[in-house]
């Protein structure tokens, strides 16, 4: 059977065993300064032993006896083996740095029981302080996997709601210039223009997590002018703003399904008199978006109903904010969207 060594691994055992042997050289410092250098060079010696012989309990030792439970006998075995390293094993290798003269023998043995007694000490704060270390480690390791993965799970629900969203948006302006090309009106051409800006904005400006609301506020003035086109001069639109820096980050088209809504399901649906009233304004962080329709839908006509734009505008949020409000109001001849999103609470 193949051993592997994971270096990254020993070389994590490595600073622990640098950390262990900076505390034991402090407590030396403090006990016995006057042969503080000799008992460097002990401890330096006898850290290379504990720091391989936990390696190999932390890493191959415990995984087997964990995953083979099985094996009693051969756990059992393996275990008694490590404590005969930790204890006469550490002494002989004290024993070997006398013989090589990097170990200075600061103490007498009467017999070799009391020399391996001596040497426990060592070998069993070594096991805590490693096990102890590497239990935080490992603990943190797996909390920033948990971290990760919920970002990467958050952001691929997050595209798919905006590969939902966009070509739903679309879809919806393709419908309005078919219809236009259909009556064979002179109107098309210009609504196709209108269309490949908002396209252009869609391929080239959306790249990102976030744009300036100017670009925001732009691209929503040229979907209110493409849709402007399909109807005559009764329809009464308002549109108007009160952003204190134009360079605030929003993210991409998190606006439009509200003002696409109010045209599809409001105005597109109203025989007299349709209007839109539409109204954003930023303060101090606080974005507050209004989108207020005409509609012939009564409350008590039809319950509310989120669409797909508005189901994954709220979802979106979500994902994106931990501070927003969005909430609809059917009323009697009206529809009223409102958002409020602190844009200091992005995720």
């Amino acid at each position: 059977m193949k051993i592997s060594v994971d270096k990254e691994q020993f070389l994590f055992y490595l600073r622990v065993g640098a950390a262990f042997l900076s505390l034991w050289i402090f407590g030396e410092l403090v006990s016995h300064p006057e042969t503080f250098w000799p008992r460097v060079l002990n401890n330096l010696w006898r850290c290379i032993y504990i720091v391989v012989l936990n390696f190999i309990l932390f890493e191959y030792t415990l995984p087997f006896f964990r995953f083979h439970w099985r094996r009693i006998l051969l756990g059992l075995v393996f275990i008694w083996g490590h404590l005969m390293l930790y204890s006469f094993g550490l002494y002989a290798w004290r024993l070997i740095g006398i013989q090589l003269h990097i170990y200075t023998a600061m103490t007498t043995f009467a017999t070799v029981d009391q020399g391996v007694e001596s040497q426990m000490s060592y070998s069993v704060g070594s096991i805590v302080f490693f096990g102890l270390v590497r239990h935080i480690y490992g603990y943190t390791k797996l909390k920033q996997a948990a971290q990760q993965l919920r970002i990467e799970k958050q952001q691929a629900e997050l595209n798919y709601l905006k590969s939902q969203t966009n070509p739903h948006f679309l879809f919806n302006t393709l419908n309005n210039i078919y219809s236009l090309a259909r009556l064979k009106s002179d109107l098309a051409p210009e609504s196709i223009l209108r269309l490949s800006k908002i396209l252009r904005y869609m391929l080239y400006e959306t790249g990102g997590a976030y744009v300036a609301i100017e670009q925001e506020l732009k691209v929503i003035g040229d979907y209110i002018a493409l849709e402007r086109l399909r109807y005559d001069e009764s329809l009464r639109i308002n549109f108007n703003y009160d952003v204190e820096d134009m360079k605030q980050a929003l993210p991409p088209l998190l606006l439009i399904p509200l003002v696409e809504n109010a045209f599809k399901h409001g105005v597109s649906e109203t025989r007299t008199h349709p209007f839109i009233d539409i109204h954003l304004s930023v303060k101090n962080r606080l974005l507050t978006f209004y989108v207020k329709n005409s509609t012939d839908t009564f409350p008590e006509q039809r319950p509310v109903r989120e669409n797909i734009g508005l189901s994954n505008l709220r979802r979106q949020l979500e994902l994106l904010y931990t501070d927003f409000s969005l909430t609809v109001q059917p009323g009697d001849s009206v529809f009223t969207a409102s958002l409020t999103i602190h844009l200091g609470s992005h995720v």
